[in-house]
């Protein structure tokens, strides 16, 4: 279901929530690729639910336009909406669905995928979180600014063109302790159903089984 949530700035943004499963084990913040919180991502949010986490999806265009969903045929319209937003303020909205999910009992990891893969290290680094993993997160030059405060395991495709090689390795270098895990074969987005040309469904498998494991040891 989709609620407000008030950041501590005062700003109210929309945050779809997706109820645990079962024996509730913690929560699970996902951030969203440059098309807002999309089924596919409430998709996502169901899988891990199903796993016994309280999942909630932020809506961090919220504060440029609410309640932008953008098709993925539109990329350039989400590009330009990701560009506007003041990384400060993005991080202080993911904050306020960590604190809902905190309210709620257990501990809190955060899953990005995209630009939100690239905001799952920068919470990791700022935020009070257990957990972090980015799939084929971005920008990534960007945030070698402060060391990792939180276990990072991080997904790419060898064939991205949004992070080539040397930009992986160079984050690497930079954040030693991140467990990276790179898919031969799979280019971006190669964890996203909706986009049938992007999607390899064996690395997108096998990226959500090891992240699996990587959240049973973080925030059993």
């Amino acid at each position: 279901m989709m609620t407000d949530l008030t950041a501590a700035d005062g700003h109210v943004l929309d945050c779809w929530i997706e109820p645990a499963e079962g024996p509730r084990k913690g929560g699970i913040v996902l951030l969203q690729e440059i098309f807002g919180v999309t089924d596919q991502l409430k998709g996502v949010a169901r899988r891990y639910a199903a796993l016994g986490y309280e999942v909630a999806i932020p809506a961090l265009f919220d504060r440029q336009e609410k309640g932008a969903v953008i098709p993925f045929s539109e990329a350039p319209r989400g590009r330009d909406l990701m560009l506007a937003a003041d990384p400060g303020q993005t991080m202080t909205d993911i904050d306020a669905a960590v604190q809902a999910l905190k309210a709620g009992g257990g501990k809190v990891a955060v899953i990005g995928f995209c630009w939100g893969g690239g905001l799952a290290i920068r919470a990791a680094q700022v935020l009070d979180i257990a957990a972090a993993v980015p799939f084929y997160g971005t920008r990534l030059p960007a945030y070698q600014i402060a060391p990792l405060r939180a276990p990072v395991m991080g997904h790419w495709g060898a064939e991205d063109s949004h992070v080539p090689a040397d930009m992986l390795d160079a984050a690497r270098a930079y954040f030693p302790e991140m467990e990276v895990h790179v898919y031969d074969g799979a280019g971006h987005a190669f964890a996203n159903e909706a986009r049938p040309a992007d999607f390899r469904p064996d690395a997108a498998e096998a990226a959500h089984r090891r992240t699996e494991a990587f959240l049973a040891a973080h925030l059993g």
